[in-house]
């Protein structure tokens, strides 16, 4: 589809496209969104909340939002949850916490400079004209470095902790930042939010958007991206998140794009991403914001220390990994969506991106997945699969 077919179905109209799997394209007045990320509430009302713009790192990308009430046949209209006009604010997460309070964490940074973001945090209310209206209060920015960026949602320790997954865009001194010093960490938070400290994973050079999902025996493990563009890779706490475990590779190829991962209900760990690395694909990039052209004399980072990060290989398709071992591997690989991926651009205008990226997924009480992803940097696509998505008549695997 070219941008504008696309923008045509942008409407939020559920559509029933082939047996036990239903479509939409999610309303949105901004010409690039991207980075979904979905949260369910109580009343089995569905929200998804992305970042919307021009362009990636221009000023004018801001959070955006919509609700799915239960049982409706189309998604709310969009509503702005951010409000700064000087810097990209980009990679929304809702954190449900303990006392019944919504939170937007969220990242806001000045152009592309990675290394020089801040994370927020508002809250979010619900209610107003109807059940898909939210607001956000203003909200306040956490204590934390810059260059804390964050892409997955909170966890609650044992001891009521709340454990917010970090990846550290660490500052070069003039030198531009590229990637090759990014590293893993957590926000570690014991008065709910008002004040954080920081607790590095140790060597996580390149692993990014850190995916922690509880395991069987009450530990955590947690899925990342990469930089060097080669694998998903994993680390582990069995001391209910205090201490990591150095990152190693698992069995799913990884391109330097997004990666979601859940447990299901059954026990098993779901991954949503694009499993595809570097050493398949010839596609490159400069860098993640070589279109935004800006002045800007600095050298890119010298990787010496760090990692040659890897831009441009493909994004697609959409898979869902099965991991039936606490996401050690993921022999059972369902197709969701395929395509070129090209994403030697970030434009949303001239038909040059075909990403379906930045996926993330949730399971229904009913058993019903829920997934939201990029679609050509034009707009959010949102696909549920009815219970018995994984039986082997109902899935194609990749």
């Amino acid at each position: 589809m070219t941008p504008k077919d696309i923008a045509s179905r942008m409407d939020g109209l559920i559509s029933h496209t082939s047996p036990g799997r239903e479509e939409a394209f999610l309303p949105s007045p901004m010409i690039q969104n991207h980075a979904a990320f979905l949260h369910m509430f109580a009343d089995g009302a569905l929200a998804c909340t992305w970042f919307g713009g021009t362009l990636e790192g221009k000023s004018d990308i801001s959070v955006f939002a919509s609700v799915l009430p239960k049982g409706a046949s189309q998604w709310g209209s969009p509503q702005r949850l951010s409000f700064d006009t000087a810097r990209s604010e980009q990679n929304p997460v809702f954190f449900a916490a303990p006392d019944g309070r919504l939170w937007l964490f969220h990242t806001s940074q000045p152009s592309g400079n990675q290394d020089e973001c801040r994370i927020r945090m508002a809250e979010i209310f619900r209610g107003g004209p109807d059940v898909t209206t939210l607001t956000a209060a203003e909200g306040r920015y956490l204590d934390l470095p810059q260059g804390c960026f964050v892409r997955a949602p909170l966890v609650i320790r044992d001891d009521g902790a709340w454990l917010l997954p970090i990846f550290r865009c660490i500052q070069r001194p003039n030198q531009k930042w590229n990637g090759s010093h990014d590293t893993a960490a957590v926000g570690l938070s014991l008065d709910g939010g008002e004040t954080w400290t920081l607790e590095d994973v140790d060597q996580s050079t390149g692993c990014v958007h850190m995916s922690p999902v509880e395991i069987d025996d009450g530990s955590f493990a947690a899925l990342f991206r990469r930089r060097q563009a080669d694998f998903v890779y994993r680390t582990q706490s069995n001391d209910g998140g205090r201490t990591w475990s150095a990152p190693q590779a698992t069995d799913v190829p990884n391109n330097n794009s997004s990666i979601a991962a859940i447990r299901l209900l059954d026990g098993r760990l779901a991954m949503v991403c694009n499993p595809i690395s570097a050493a398949q694909s010839a596609d490159r990039r400069a860098s993640l914001y070589d279109e935004l052209g800006e002045n800007d004399a600095r050298p890119d980072a010298d990787p010496t220390g760090g990692c040659v990060p890897v831009w441009g290989v493909p994004r697609a398709p959409v898979a869902l990994c099965l991991s039936s071992d606490g996401g050690r591997t993921f022999p059972d690989r369902i197709l969701i969506e395929d395509g070129p991926g090209t994403c030697l651009s970030n434009n949303s205008t001239d038909g040059r991106n075909k990403e379906m990226s930045y996926p993330w997924l949730l399971e229904g009480m009913d058993g019903a997945l829920h997934l939201a992803y990029t679609y050509h940097r034009r707009a959010i696509k949102y696909v549920r699969l009815a219970p018995g998505w994984d039986r082997a008549d109902a899935r194609r695997l990749l």
